[in-house]
């Protein structure tokens, strides 16, 4: 006799989740302010790497809203931008930030940094390796110091803030998220932008191994990976390979967006912060090892 399987439906658990009004779903990417995080995310901390614009300060205000305390970092020459992001985010958000200037392709200086957090907000529960650099160079006029400098930035400081947050995760027994910056060059490299492709290319194989590592530890580790977005990174893309091809200003992005965005437009900064967003969440809790692609379908993965 073969047993039947039935299929019930599903009951979703009590949603603790935040909900827009349809008037604030129609001005994203800008959030609605008066909207109170999350109740399961507040008392959480996170470390944000690279925050004082662009795609970390998105990440860092979305992350307020959804009600973490935060350590905002960027290198010295940004500390006055850095400081702007952390009082947004204590004005607007109620949430308490500390800001914290180091060089993430120091290790010594990533691990005092998760220490000052750790001693000023409270245990780590999450941390996101924004800080990235770029450079438009072909491959055979890349000196040593460039293809370095590249992967000091990129890899190395990838890896020292998975590391040092990761040590201290174990330590506090409480498991935790890393989530590291990679990019659609990961899956699809750019010519005159190579060694940068090579770098994102390395810090998703790093994030896979080390989600393989960390899974005992109850620490999933995940990357993101942007597309074309209107940052001052790929404005300074933009202007270089302008240079190359004789494109004015802001054409060549408007051909990459026509020619390689399924969705014809140009990513903006919340788009990505949309997606961190939920992979700092609970709702994420059973994905590891993964690469996300948030570029409007140019990678299809």
């Amino acid at each position: 006799m073969v047993s039947r399987l039935v299929f019930r439906p599903c009951v979703p658990f009590p949603s603790t989740r935040v909900n827009l009004s349809r008037a604030s779903q129609a001005q994203f990417p800008k959030l609605a302010r008066t909207v109170i995080g999350s109740p399961e995310q507040k008392g959480r901390t996170a470390i944000v790497t690279g925050s004082g614009r662009g795609i970390g300060k998105a990440i860092a205000l979305r992350l307020a809203h959804d009600g973490f305390d935060l350590c905002l970092n960027d290198i010295p020459a940004n500390k006055s931008i850095v400081d702007e992001v952390v009082d947004e985010v204590q004005s607007t958000y109620s949430r308490k930030a500390i800001p914290y200037l180091a060089d993430v392709s120091k290790l010594d200086q990533v691990e005092g940094m998760v220490e000052e957090s750790t001693k000023q907000l409270g245990p780590l529960n999450v941390m996101v390796a924004n800080a990235g650099i770029a450079q438009v160079k072909a491959l055979l006029d890349l000196s040593e110091e460039d293809l370095r400098r590249m992967f000091e930035v990129n890899v190395f400081g990838i890896y020292n803030c998975y590391r040092a947050a990761a040590k201290k995760m174990i330590v506090q027994g409480m498991g935790g998220k890393l989530l590291g910056c990679a990019s659609i060059a990961a899956f699809k490299p750019f010519p005159m932008l190579s060694h940068y492709s090579a770098s994102k290319g390395a810090v998703r194989s790093l994030t896979q191994g080390m989600a393989i590592e960390m899974a005992k530890h109850k620490i999933t580790v995940n990357a993101y990976a942007p597309g074309i977005v209107g940052t001052a990174m790929w404005d300074l893309v933009d202007e270089k390979l302008g240079e190359i091809s004789g494109a004015k200003k802001g054409e060549t992005i408007k051909k990459y967006t026509s020619e390689l965005i399924a969705l014809g437009r140009t990513s903006v900064p919340e788009d990505v912060s949309s997606l961190v967003s939920f992979m700092c969440g609970p709702d994420s809790n059973y994905m590891t090892g993964q690469t996300v692609v948030v570029d409007g379908g140019i990678v299809f993965t």
